[in-house]
């Protein structure tokens, strides 16, 4: 179980970030804002793949107008993206947005920090003091020589010190940086440093698949050290990828409810019957069109496959022209091979309907003696891979020995 540090509550709009809260999954729309059905369009995207929160750039003054549109129809809370002119972060206020993201790098001037702080605590809205390795105050630079963690802490650290001169502490910080251990080290600090919630992101992650491991690496080893209280994938490619990503990375490490598909197979190997990455796709597809919150697995062969995905919800295995659908490791169905995905996806629906008592007890009176057969046939045709009769006595013997 990861133990989460604890910091300070605030709330974009209705969303609780920090002080125990679920970490939040939040991605950006790559619309422009003017383009109001487009970008509503997008966020509800992202809503339904799981964001929680979603950020707009708020660039120009159409953005701006763009987003008085959309903040009362988005389904999610609405953060402004300001850069460079702080104006526009007041504009965004008055458009009602539920949060800003200042970068410090491209917003000097303490006044004008300070408007907009005053402006955003009368109407109750929290900021992100967003420090970027790429967009550093050219003075920290010259000071560090690089963007190196110390100097991306010091640039949040001087920021909400700006922030905190006026009475402002709704403050949510993030310190990224592309380069994954220097990002790491930047929260570590960070965290040792401040109480205030923290959002992580490894920026410029670049396209899946390197993306996606890169983004990966960097927030699930702070989650796991129980640092990070929002998170968002920094992919180039559709942002809704971000938000599925983001989703099933809190979902696997248990810091969410499931609330999508989560997909095993093994890695397929000498004794598998069937082309194991074909079924699992179609699977996949199949499975993930539906939405069912399961864990369901696709195995390669019925000798070890449903003892070795017993913890799954629901699996098929396959053997010799037939597919073992198991739940929870027991055999409920023997299919023809040809209708295992069909059985399987109509197995899981009645499965997230009934639950798992009541679909063992609608399993087919014969599918245990079938399947066992089917896996001694198995072995008798390929032999014992795991030379388990073998092993056996050779343990005994050892035990047995003076």
């Amino acid at each position: 179980m990861i133990e989460r540090k604890q910091t300070r509550q605030l709330h974009v709009g209705d969303v609780a970030v920090g002080g125990g809260a679920p970490i939040s999954v939040q991605s950006m729309t790559t619309t422009k804002t003017a383009d109001v059905d487009g970008t509503l369009a997008q966020v509800y995207a992202l809503a339904g793949a799981g964001a929680d929160i979603v950020r707009i750039t708020c660039n120009e003054v159409e953005a701006a107008q763009g987003l008085a549109e959309i903040v009362p129809r988005s389904p999610v809370p609405i953060i402004a993206d300001i850069h460079y002119q702080y104006r526009l972060a007041l504009a965004a206020l008055e458009a009602g947005v539920q949060g800003l993201r200042l970068n410090p790098g491209n917003i000097r001037k303490e006044e004008q920090i300070k408007t907009v702080a005053r402006e955003a605590r009368d109407r109750g809205v929290p900021i992100r003091v967003g420090v970027n390795a790429g967009s550093l105050d050219k003075d920290l630079l010259a000071k560090y020589g690089s963007p190196v963690p110390e100097a991306l802490v010091e640039s949040a650290k001087v920021e909400v010190r700006y922030l905190e001169e006026v009475d402002f502490e709704d403050i949510k910080i993030s310190v990224k940086h592309s380069h994954v251990p220097s990002m790491i080290e930047s929260y570590r600090l960070l965290s040792e440093a401040v109480d205030y919630p923290l959002h992580l992101g490894v920026t410029e992650a670049g396209p899946p698949p390197s993306g996606l491991i890169k983004s990966v690496a960097g927030i699930a080893t702070l989650l796991n050290q129980g640092i990070g209280d929002t998170i968002r994938f920094s992919l180039t490619a559709d942002p809704v990828e971000e938000a599925k990503a983001g989703r099933q990375l809190l979902e696997f490490l248990g810091l969410r409810e499931r609330k999508g598909l989560d997909l095993i197979a093994c890695p397929s190997c000498g004794r598998a019957e069937v082309d194991v990455i074909e079924v699992t796709t179609k699977a996949q597809v199949a499975l993930e069109a539906e939405n069912l919150p399961i864990q369901v697995a696709v195995m390669g062969c019925v000798v070890n496959g449903p003892g070795e995905a017993r913890e799954a919800d629901i699996g098929i295995a396959a053997g010799r022209g037939k597919g073992h659908l198991f739940i929870k490791g027991q055999v409920v169905r023997v299919v023809p091979e040809e209708e295992m995905v069909e059985a399987l996806l109509d197995e899981a629906r009645k499965l997230v309907e009934e639950g798992v008592e009541s679909r063992l007890a609608h399993a087919e009176a014969n599918a245990e003696e079938l399947a066992k057969a089917a896996r001694q046939q198995l072995i008798e045709i390929q032999g014992d891979a795991n030379r388990s009769d073998e092993r056996r006595r050779r343990v005994a013997e050892v035990a047995k020995s003076e």
